[in-house]
């Protein structure tokens, strides 16, 4: 079992670096997968078939633990009163056979006190009191808190004054199910029945279903419960006890990494989710896009009229389409799609990732694209009809007027050839008026056809801009689809690879057997979803 579980830590730990990695969940959320207490009682003594039951005498200032714990070794080995509410030491107090080691690796020696004891009713109990958590000083809280994994059994110390503590009452909400817990009422000549019921309720709305509580005085007191309270703890003092107190723990520590693990997995959003971020690209695209088509056709007739001079895109008369105006709405887009992420419950990080790819390039897809098109338009302008028949008209230019020339070459020579029988003349005006206005005539008529069907560069470089201008768009719009698509396959990916870990770890929770508990130890345990 113990393997398993390491196993299944390990496996959470990789998950959680290759999930902050992608974005997908924050470091502090990794720390939190990866935090685990590995430390217990067991690790307090020597190897051995059996260790004794860890009891710790836990509670505010002045409510007297220490006290108590004086009372039970018959001595004076914690220090109490006006020394005490400064106190950063933790007295440990358990029978000589006992073998207590590697202190020294988990906590400062110099705020530890041992004392020993020969009694062996007490043989199988060790004794700890714990420093004041509610002290003004932080320092003692913070040894409480590194102390409570090593406890079996929390001896919650109150006093009539103090019971209601806030500190304390976070604390006890917070650790309620990790440990069997006792609970003392101190300095009890000074309290009332009121009082004691009154904490009775308090711990009932902790979870505690007919807690154990025991009242106490460090005077003679006749009511004084301190013995059964110390009976009941020997009687607890077991091998089967410590063992179920192990095994709970256990499955404290394992149904604590499971409702992370499905925190996790609420935290990473759904399918829904995406299916609610790509309808609010489509509608805010084409928003963006009609804004962005609107925006840019002033600079492209200039540019348009830039290449209709130079027929070609020179870099000192170059018209920047993508320029600060542009780069702003588009951003603007961009940003909003990533709040929409957030909205929608969606971690943004990754899709912003995915997405700053496509706000750098988007200016050399429009400048690209724009450019190829207008030279192409340039290259090849007008429509399929123009160009047939300007190549019609440039060729009549030139045969026409020669067909004309050879018809009129072949009537001055039959005139000549003639004339040569008849002695008249060959050649009138009208004959060479008519004849120049022939001439004239057919080399006119296809250069005329030839300029009026001439299309217009300035018209063809703007065709071709916007022609450009929709395959950049198209592009972008593309490239920002890919991304979120690219998004959604990681998404699934790294869930799948989650639901898979608390499917384990449900698989590892069924292999945990508590076996049935005595009335008392139930009552001293709650059993609350961490």
């Amino acid at each position: 079992m113990a393997y398993d579980y390491s196993d299944l830590l390990m496996e959470i730990e990789s998950w959680a670096q290759h999930a902050v990695k992608l974005g997908w969940i924050d470091k502090q959320l990794a720390l939190s997968l990866a935090a685990t207490e590995d430390e217990n009682a067991n690790s307090l003594f020597l190897q051995q078939h059996t260790r004794p039951l860890v009891v710790a005498f836990m509670g505010g200032t002045g409510v007297g633990k220490s006290s108590l714990l004086n009372k039970l070794a018959g001595q004076s080995i914690a220090r109490t009163g006006v020394e005490r509410p400064t106190s950063r030491e933790v007295t440990l107090y358990h029978h000589q056979s006992v073998s207590i080691y590697q202190l020294d690796e988990k906590f400062p020696l110099q705020q530890i006190q041992v004392a020993q004891h020969t009694d062996s009713a007490n043989e199988a109990v060790i004794w700890i009191d714990m420093p004041d958590f509610d002290s003004t000083e932080q320092k003692n809280k913070d040894i409480v808190m590194q102390w409570l994994p090593f406890v079996d059994v929390l001896i919650y110390v109150v006093s009539p004054e103090r019971y209601r503590d806030n500190k304390a009452w976070r604390l006890l909400l917070a650790e309620g199910a990790r440990h069997a817990w006792l609970f003392v009422m101190n300095q009890w000549d000074r309290g009332e029945t009121a009082q004691y019921e009154d904490f009775k309720q308090q711990l009932s709305k902790a979870g505690f279903n007919a807690p154990l509580i025991y009242k106490t005085d460090c005077t003679e007191q006749l009511d004084d419960q301190f013995l059964q309270l110390k009976s009941a703890i020997e009687s607890l003092a077991t091998e089967k006890t410590v063992e179920q107190l192990e095994m709970r723990t256990m499955q404290q520590r394992k149904n604590n990494i499971k409702q992370k693990l499905q925190q996790c997995l609420h935290s990473l959003g759904n399918e829904q989710g995406f299916a609610k971020l790509l309808e609010h690209h489509r509608v805010s695209w084409s928003q963006t896009e009609t804004v962005l088509n609107e925006g840019f056709d002033w600079p492209i007739k200039q540019a348009s009229l830039t290449h209709s001079k130079t027929g070609s895109m020179g870099n000192q008369e170059k018209v920047q389409l993508w320029d600060d105006w542009a780069k702003s709405r588009f951003n603007d887009y961009l940003d909003d799609l990533v709040l929409t992420t957030n909205h929608i419950g969606l971690p943004s990080i990754p899709l912003r990732k995915s997405l700053a790819d496509g706000r750098s390039k988007a200016e050399k897809i429009i400048q690209t694209q724009t450019e190829l098109a207008c030279r192409q338009a340039l290259v090849n302008p007008g429509n399929v009809i123009q160009r047939v028949v300007l190549k019609i008209a440039s060729v009549c230019e030139l045969v026409l007027p020669l067909i004309a020339i050879c018809i009129v070459g072949f009537e001055v020579f039959q005139g000549y050839y003639d004339s040569s029988f008849t002695d008249e003349a060959f050649l009138g005006v009208n004959f060479a008026v008519h004849s120049i206005l022939l001439i004239l005539i057919s080399w006119l008529l296809p250069y005329f056809i030839r300029k009026k069907m001439q299309p217009s560069l300035k018209k063809a470089a703007l065709k071709g801009l916007y022609k450009g201008l929709d395959a950049a768009m198209i592009t972008i719009e593309q490239n920002i689809k890919q991304s979120i698509k690219a998004v959604i396959e990681q998404h699934r990916e790294v869930t799948v690879s989650l639901k898979k870990l608390i499917l384990a770890s449900d698989e590892l929770n069924e292999k945990t057997l508590v076996e049935p508990k005595s009335d008392q130890l139930e009552r001293m345990l709650v059993d609350k979803t961490m």
